[in-house]
């Protein structure tokens, strides 16, 4: 007797359910994909208790005929592909017909649709059809799904909470909504209202609907091209920062994804304008060929493989940093303080934890990618220098704590950071040496003997013309031992040993070989740090003044290269408001 069987095609579909449907987000991912696909520009989510209980979707899309709707439920049924050439050439967000079965086949689902002519209203329990009969004109779908995983109770059990769930659910739509600012999105849980969005087709107003005024205000357009990809999108100034990645919503082709290559290069444009535990607001979409892209990778299509990545890594990373340069101003304290709300910020937290814990387990297997080339080019790439600071004419009046300057000109006052300023002003005078084509050197009066392990000792001899071209003057000397007789003149006075042990470190640490426009950012920040007077120091009057000038001649005077603001504004209006001189 023959062991081999063709499965069951209700249990084929509970399978396939187990990749669609993951919880109660899912299903909402699904259906409302599929209503604009179908054209809609109104689409509302009803659920009940965070989606556990019920969840509905109601569209005004093109709907279906009887003869297609009792075929949406069947497996592989799509209108999106019919020859295997249109796999390369997808431009919906669904089409491989597997979400509607895998959905009928785990709840009961109840389907009223109509093309504008006579409509159709369906029941399915567990994959099986139980009612098909005729239904109002009303042109659109209406579909419900109640009793997920009924069937399958071990799934069943997996669920989240009910915040949870909805958590999940609000933070799709309102990605959905910005990727398809033309569609008026409405999400109410237990009839209250929780996502409401216009479908102006606005993108900033869009982002102001889902945001709120105090992120929308703070973004900045950016706009580019190249011969294969299109940018446009908001990001945020580096004022307006969170604790986890989930805001960083890139768009492809109209599908929200989650690519670790391309949040890695947003993360690296707002390098040395932001801490490494905080991220950025942005909302980026590009648009490129169905040809340089691979939507069918993962089951819930949430990750595509795209073709040319350096290219596209090079587009945003150029382009963020040009917005950054061009827009960059002196942050306001009182905005700052009241736009904090540390109750919305730790509910949001919540919320969104959940999936920061999967993309965090992602990016862990993800190894270190090393985009040398590409920073190498974006090295040459022009400054462009902002004008703020060189027209403010500050005078430093005192010193407060012994860490933050005050200063005045007639637009208010000024605090600031003592340390983060002049760590800012080191830092662009260490790069500069670093990226000089000649390097001056220095002879050790005692030369330095570094020893290492095996391991260390083979590497480091491998990338020893590294060194030799840093302007390093090093020889082996004995067993794993090297010894260093000169050095490049910006290297530390007092600390030489120090720093040529974090050198090696870096070389020789890296996981896919060394990359010198990394070392070099990485050197400048170490160094301009340990170079950079501290708080609690008093400094002179007249330090003060020169300090203020050389930050006034920075590229970009207004963060350390830790991305820690390094001056505030207290306008004159600011500080009268405060003291009730003025009322409004």
């Amino acid at each position: 007797m023959s062991k081999i069987r063709v499965m069951d095609e209700n249990l084929a579909n509970k399978i396939a359910a187990g990749e669609v449907v993951e919880k109660c987000s899912s299903i909402v991912k699904e259906l409302t994909e599929n209503s604009v696909d179908a054209g809609a520009t109104e689409i509302q989510v009803h659920l009940r208790d965070g989606g556990l209980t019920s969840i509905s979707v109601i569209d005004n899309g093109s709907g279906m005929d009887e003869s297609d709707a009792k075929l949406a439920f069947q497996r592989h049924a799509t209108s999106k592909l019919y020859k295997d050439d249109d796999l390369f050439f997808i431009d919906t967000l669904g089409f491989r017909g597997e979400a509607l079965p895998s959905i009928a086949s785990v709840s009961h689902v109840a389907l009223k649709t109509s093309t504008g002519d006579v409509g159709t209203y369906l029941e399915i329990e567990g994959g099986k059809l139980i009612v098909c009969e005729n239904a109002d004109a009303r042109k659109g779908t209406i579909l419900s799904i109640d009793h997920l995983f009924y069937n399958t109770p071990a799934r069943l059990k997996y669920l989240k909470s009910e915040q949870s769930e909805l958590g999940s659910c609000v933070s799709f739509i309102e990605r959905f909504a910005l990727a398809h600012p033309h569609v008026a999105f409405t999400l109410i849980n237990d009839d209250r209202t929780l996502v409401k969005t216009s479908g102006s087709s606005n993108l900033l107003k869009t982002i102001h609907e889902v945001y709120g005024l105090s992120i929308s205000s703070k973004m900045l357009e950016v706009r580019a091209s190249n011969d294969d990809f299109d940018l446009y999108g908001y990001i945020c100034k580096p004022e307006v920062l969170k604790s986890n990645r989930n805001h960083m919503i890139v768009i492809v082709n109209g599908r929200v994804i989650r690519n670790l290559d391309i949040l890695r290069a947003i993360n690296d444009a707002y390098y040395t304008y932001k801490p490494d535990i905080k991220y950025p607001v942005v909302v980026l979409k590009i648009d490129t060929d169905p040809t340089l892209i691979d939507v069918n990778i993962h089951p819930t299509k949430q990750d595509i493989k795209i073709n040319k990545m350096n290219v596209l890594y090079e587009l945003i990373v150029s382009t963020i940093k040009e917005a950054l340069y061009q827009n960059l101003l002196i942050p306001d304290a009182v905005e700052r303080m009241s736009n904090y709300n540390p109750v919305k910020q730790k509910v949001m937290e919540s919320i969104v934890k959940e999936q920061d814990e999967v993309y965090e387990k992602a990016e862990s297997v993800q190894a270190t990618f090393d985009f040398s080339e590409e920073r190498k080019k974006e090295d040459d790439s022009p400054i462009i220098y902002n004008q703020e600071m060189k027209t403010l004419k500050l005078y430093p009046v005192g010193l407060a704590h012994g860490t933050y300057i005050i200063a005045e000109n007639e637009e208010g006052v000024y605090l600031i950071d003592q340390h983060a300023a002049q760590e800012r002003v080191n830092y662009e005078r260490n790069m500069k040496f670093l990226k000089g084509k000649e390097v001056a050197t220095t002879t050790l009066l005692f030369p330095i003997t570094i020893e290492l392990s095996n391991s260390e000792f083979l590497k480091l001899k491998e990338q020893e013309e590294i060194l030799q071209d840093m302007g390093f003057g090093i020889e082996e000397f004995g067993v794993n031992t090297f010894v260093f007789k000169s050095h490049p003149t910006w290297l530390l006075e007092g600390h030489e040993e120090e720093s040529i042990r974090k050198i090696i470190d870096l070389i020789i640490g890296g996981l896919n070989g060394f990359d010198r426009v990394k070392f070099n950012e990485s050197i400048a920040i170490t160094l301009a740090c340990k170079m950079s007077i501290k708080a609690n120091m008093h400094i002179s009057h007249e330090a003060q003044e020169e300090l203020l000038n050389e930050l006034c001649m920075c590229d970009n005077p207004y963060n350390c290269p830790h991305g820690r603001p390094t001056i505030i504004k207290f306008s004159i209006y600011d500080l009268e408001r405060m003291f009730k001189r003025a009322m409004n």
